[in-house]
């Protein structure tokens, strides 16, 4: 008996020593409203990193899928809670773009959402099919340019992060060609192996199994830097794009007027959480990047991301939804 009390006792020692640090504790289960389905890999990026919240702040973390209106289900369920640290929401690079893209967004992105922490990132692949003469994006490339407005490139659905960078693809190489969203991956990997499009932009966790079988081929991936799964495939950037760097991404934001030292003791507890190499390998294995790092880090991806896509959605004549 004495040495299960000393076990428990020592195994408890973490996650008191973590909500010592931090100043702040929920009393609670804490929420977090995650504005997609269940079982998609925002959503296991959601769960994972919650349990080990609460392992470290000593409370249930209670995931509270809202999918709907591209996040403004979430957004709003998140608007009408208390701004006291125990209702949270999974942003993605989706809310920056919601702000250029919706006409009437019942909440402002910048405004009625504060920062907390950086998850994990989503590297984006442009793949075609094997038999594709364009083995490479110099190819690629040359056949649009020999082309203009004749090739299709395939997205999921239209406002999306593949979707833009589709069209931010464009922009930054001069080139013509039609972009076709698609309601989901599957459809757009029919599409893409039928030969209806040249080639796609498309998350590499959910074409991971179609990329390790070469039933599909990748070009070059988004990022700034090499994706950790791809380490042999080029950037956009190294195959000759300039300026190009586009990953997608998952966060953590509360309401604003959120008291700090609970933003900050989240954010110590999510960042003491992707430190845990079983999580990283657990999240890796799904297509995700871990990133952690500071309120203000994330503040700054939030803004430079909606900037952006503003940009993008204005050039690209994506009429407001």
């Amino acid at each position: 008996m004495r040495r299960r009390l000393l076990l428990g006792a020592a195994l408890a020692l973490p996650a008191l020593s973590a909500r010592a640090q931090a100043g702040w504790r929920p009393d609670r289960p804490i929420r977090m409203l995650v504005p997609f389905a269940a079982g998609g890999v925002a959503d296991l990026t959601a769960r994972a990193v919650a349990s080990r919240i609460a392992e470290r702040l000593g409370q249930p973390v209670v995931i509270d899928n809202r999918p709907g209106a591209g996040g403004i289900v979430a957004g709003q369920a998140l608007m009408g809670a208390a701004p006291d640290g125990h209702t949270l929401l999974v942003a993605s690079n989706g809310t920056a773009i919601s702000r250029a893209l919706f006409r009437q967004l019942p909440f402002d992105p910048l405004r009625d959402f504060a920062p907390v922490v950086t998850m994990g990132a989503f590297p984006i692949a442009v793949v075609n099919a094997p038999n594709s003469p364009d083995a490479t994006i110099a190819a690629l490339l040359a056949r649009l340019r020999a082309n203009p407005g004749r090739l299709n490139i395939g997205t999921i659905s239209a406002g999306s992060t593949q979707n833009l960078s589709a069209e931010l693809f464009k922009i930054r190489t001069n080139t013509r060609f039609e972009t076709i969203a698609f309601p989901a991956t599957p459809q757009l990997m029919t599409a893409l192996l039928r030969g209806d499009v040249d080639a796609a932009f498309e998350i590499t966790g959910p074409i991971a199994g179609q990329v390790a079988s070469g039933a599909i081929r990748v070009l070059a991936t988004t990022a700034a830097t090499r994706a950790p799964t791809l380490p042999d495939v080029p950037t956009l950037t190294e195959a000759g794009v300039p300026d190009y760097d586009v990953a997608s991404w998952n966060a953590i934001v509360a309401r604003t007027g959120t008291p700090a030292e609970a933003i900050a003791a989240i954010n110590a507890a999510v960042n003491e959480a992707l430190a845990s190499g079983d999580l990283r390998q657990a999240l890796t294995q799904v297509g995700v990047e871990p990133r952690g790092g500071t309120v203000q880090a994330m503040g700054q991806l939030l803004a430079a991301d909606t900037a952006r896509w503003a940009e993008v959605i204005e050039k690209a004549g994506i009429e407001r939804q």
